[in-house]
């Protein structure tokens, strides 16, 4: 956990700063109708939040799981949520898998957790799960970057809000 905990809390301010400024408008646009759009790349960044909680023990569930569950492919017949709305799920589960992150055992994180990814150097397990939420994370706020120059702003500033606790 001594990997896990810091790069879960800069996790936490970087999806704060590569969200800064975008507007809703902005958010919901693909480029060449190739890319996912900011909407569900902020999706799925908060569904990787509600998924390790839940593997960690909380009693949570993602409001919108059915449109970001496990990579879920973007629908431009579905209506995504707002920006704001994913903000908000994700102000309300990080503190919550923050706290769960400090209480989680060594047992408890050496947990079978089938993944059903069938690599045989990869032992499916509670904490190899919240590492690869962790990449996954890096992955989506990389892809928001990029968006945020694509769209016309201004790259990402790697301020930090020392009173964002999670």
């Amino acid at each position: 956990m001594e990997l896990i905990i810091p790069a879960y809390r800069m996790h936490s301010q970087g999806f704060m700063n590569v969200l800064e400024g975008i507007s809703e408008e902005d958010a919901l646009k693909r480029i060449d109708g190739k890319t996912n759009h900011i909407v569900w790349m902020t999706g799925n960044f908060v569904n990787m939040r509600y998924g390790l909680g839940a593997v960690l023990g909380l009693s949570v569930e993602d409001p919108y799981n059915e449109l970001f569950f496990q990579g879920k492919t973007l629908d431009e017949s579905f209506k995504y949520p707002s920006l704001e709305d994913l903000k908000k799920s994700f102000h309300e589960i990080s503190p919550k898998v923050y706290q769960r992150l400090w209480e989680v055992t060594d047992e408890e994180l050496d947990e079978i957790f089938e993944m059903g990814m069938n690599i045989p150097f990869i032992r499916e397990t509670k904490l190899n799960f919240a590492g690869m939420c962790l990449g996954r994370e890096d992955y989506m706020s990389g892809q928001i970057g990029l968006m945020r120059r694509i769209l016309g702003y201004p790259g990402m500033k790697y301020d930090v809000d020392e009173n964002l606790k999670y």
